[in-house]
C-alpha cells in the first residue's frame, strides 16, 4: 500500500480520541474498518503505532513521531491552494493562548510563531484546567493547552473543541540517595511511608487520580505538602530529602535527584489542545497540534529515563 492523506487522518483521529472506536465515529466509518486500516498502516510502517491502555489506546514512542509527522503533512496539505498574501504582508490576527504548567510551551510557541506569522500569539499562564475552560467559554481566550486524565476527560460546552496532544505516564522523583535509587521501576506501594509534595487540585481531577492510585496500591499518604512552584524549587526540596513527588515523565533531573518510572504505570496524564470552535480555523488547529507534538518529541529526546521506559514498555516487532 501507499500512504495517503486519508491514512494520516485516521492516525491523527485515533491519537486525538484515544480510541479506535471513537475515531471511527469521528471519521464516519465502522470500528472494524478503522481497526483494519490501522493494522495495514502499521504493517506498512513495520512497527506498532498504538498500545492498548485501560481507557483505550495511546501512541507508542514510534507512534508519537509518526503522528507528529502526519500532522505536519496534513497542515501543509491544507495550505495548498491558498491565495497569496497581500504585497504589504499578512494581516496579523490575535490568538490568545491560555496554558497550564507544561514543558511543551516553549517549543510550541516558538514553532507556532514561525509557522504562522499571520497570528499574533499571546500567552497567559493558568494553573487550573477548569479555569482554562471557563476562559474559552467566555471568549477570553481563543485556544489553550490543558491536561486531563483517562476516564476523567475535560468537560466543556459544544462551543469548545479539544484534541489530544499526547498521553504520558507519570513518574516519581526521589532524592539521589533514596533506598530505591537502584530500582529500574518503583512500585507505588513501596512509597507508602514517604512524605509527598503534591500540587494543588487542577480542576481536572488530579487529587482524585493521585489518591485513587495510592488507595489502589493499598495505602493513604501520611504526610502531604501542597506545593505550587517551579520545577527547580521542587527538585531542590526533593534533593534535600524533604519529600518525593509525582513528576512528568520528561522531567530533567538535577544531579541530586533521580526520576523513576512507577511500576505498572498507575497514573497517566493527557496533554490536550482546546479551542473556541467559532474562533479558530482548522489550519491553525493543525499548526498548534503539530508544534505541540514536535515540542514533545524534543522533550523525549532529552529524557533518557523516559526513553528507557518506552523501550521496555513498547517493544516493536517487525512483521
Amino acid at each position: 500500500m501507499e500512504l495517503e492523506l486519508r491514512h494520516l487522518r485516521v492516525l491523527c483521529a485515533i491519537a486525538d480520541s484515544g480510541s479506535v472506536g471513537r475515531a471511527a465515529v469521528l471519521l464516519g466509518a465502522s470500528q472494524p474498518a478503522t481497526s483494519t486500516q490501522l493494522r495495514r498502516i502499521e504493517r506498512h510502517l513495520g512497527a506498532p503505532l498504538f498500545e492498548r491502555t485501560a481507557s483505550g489506546v495511546a501512541p507508542t514512542c514510534f507512534g508519537v513521531e509518526v503522528v507528529a509527522a502526519a500532522r505536519d503533512l496534513l497542515t501543509r496539505a491544507d495550505c495548498l491552494g491558498r491565495p497569496p498574501e497581500p504585497a504589504d504582508g499578512p494581516v496579523r490576527r490575535e490568538l490568545r493562548l491560555a496554558v497550564t504548567i507544561s514543558p511543551i510551551l516553549p517549543g510550541l510557541v516558538t514553532r507556532a510563531r514561525h509557522q504562522r506569522p499571520d497570528q499574533r500569539l499571546t500567552v497567559s499562564s493558568v494553573y487550573r484546567s477548569s479555569d482554562i475552560v471557563d476562559l474559552l467559554e467566555r471568549g477570553e481566550a481563543e485556544a489553550a493547552v490543558a491536561v486531563d486524565y483517562p476516564g476523567r476527560e475535560l468537560r466543556h460546552s459544544p462551543s469548545v473543541a479539544h484534541r489530544g496532544i499526547v498521553t504520558e505516564p507519570a513518574f516519581v522523583a526521589l532524592p539521589a540517595g533514596h533506598r530505591l535509587r537502584y530500582r529500574t521501576e518503583v512500585a507505588l506501594a513501596d512509597l507508602a511511608d514517604e512524605d509527598w509534595f503534591l500540587t494543588p487540585d487542577d480542576g481536572a481531577g488530579w487529587h482524585s487520580v493521585f489518591y485513587g492510585a495510592c488507595a489502589s496500591a493499598g495505602f493513604t499518604p501520611a504526610t502531604v505538602h501542597e506545593f505550587l512552584g517551579g520545577r527547580l524549587e521542587l527538585q531542590e526540596m526533593i534533593a534535600a530529602g524533604l519529600g518525593i513527588s509525582v513528576v512528568q515523565a520528561t522531567t530533567r533531573q538535577l544531579a541530586d535527584v533521580v526520576v523513576k518510572p512507577l511500576a505498572g504505570t498507575p497514573i497517566w496524564v493527557r496533554h490536550l489542545l482546546a479551542w473556541r470552535a467559532a474562533a479558530v480555523g482548522g489550519d491553525v488547529v493543525e499548526t498548534l497540534l503539530g508544534a505541540a507534538a514536535a515540542a514533545y518529541r524534543d522533550l523525549i529526546a532529552a529524557a533518557p529515563t523516559f526513553q528507557a521506559w518506552a523501550a521496555r514498555t513498547y517493544r516493536p516487532t517487525r512483521s
